[in-house]
């Protein structure tokens, strides 16, 4: 089981795509968050059977969905839109318990030029119906599949300053408070 603290974040990657860029981002996030001193846990919705209210969906509400203050959610463009498997763990989920006034932060990804701009109004406004409260600073990472070397690590400079710069403003805004030792970075 995941060991989340009171003021615990969740990222959700937000396709069942095996192998995905959005899996590659939601972990380069992770990764970013870890190096700002801040514990979360990832959920990806590759294995994931979200068609039913089954045992396994509980736990996954469990240890990820219900312990997590703040949400994370890097959703790619699917139709202009967010992919359906990411409204189906909303409508499958106790909303009251998972989302009921929590925070998140929003990052849309797509091979195109938009960055799931649509989408992430789309999404912007689910949330907003289950009372959570969006950070305005939703990032559209545009032509994702350019940004990645063969480690799946982000190589564009001007990306990774934004995804910092958005991290920063939403440690800021959600008032939380690392956990971790932060790595020291040596010149």
């Amino acid at each position: 089981m995941n060991q989340l603290n009171e003021t615990s974040v969740t990222i959700i990657s937000g396709t069942n795509r095996k192998n995905s860029n959005t899996l590659k981002i939601a972990v380069n996030y992770q990764q970013i968050l870890r190096e700002k001193g801040f514990h979360s846990a990832l959920l990806s919705l590759a294995d994931v059977n979200i068609l039913e209210k089954s045992a396994d969906f509980e736990e996954i509400e469990n240890e990820f969905l219900i312990p997590a203050t703040h949400f994370i959610i890097v959703a790619p463009e699917y139709n202009g839109s967010f992919p359906g498997v990411l409204k189906l763990l909303i409508d499958n989920s106790r909303v009251k318990l998972v989302w009921n006034n929590k925070k998140a932060l929003l990052t849309g990804v797509a091979t195109g030029r938009s960055g799931n701009l649509r989408g992430l109004d789309h999404l912007t406004s689910v949330m907003n119906h289950m009372k959570v409260t969006v950070y305005h600073n939703k990032l559209p990472i545009s032509v994702v599949d350019t940004l990645l070397d063969e480690k799946d690590q982000i190589i564009n400079a001007i990306t990774i300053k934004a995804i910092n710069q958005q991290l920063d403003e939403f440690i800021a805004w959600a008032d939380l408070k690392p956990e971790l030792p932060i790595p020291n970075h040596k010149s």
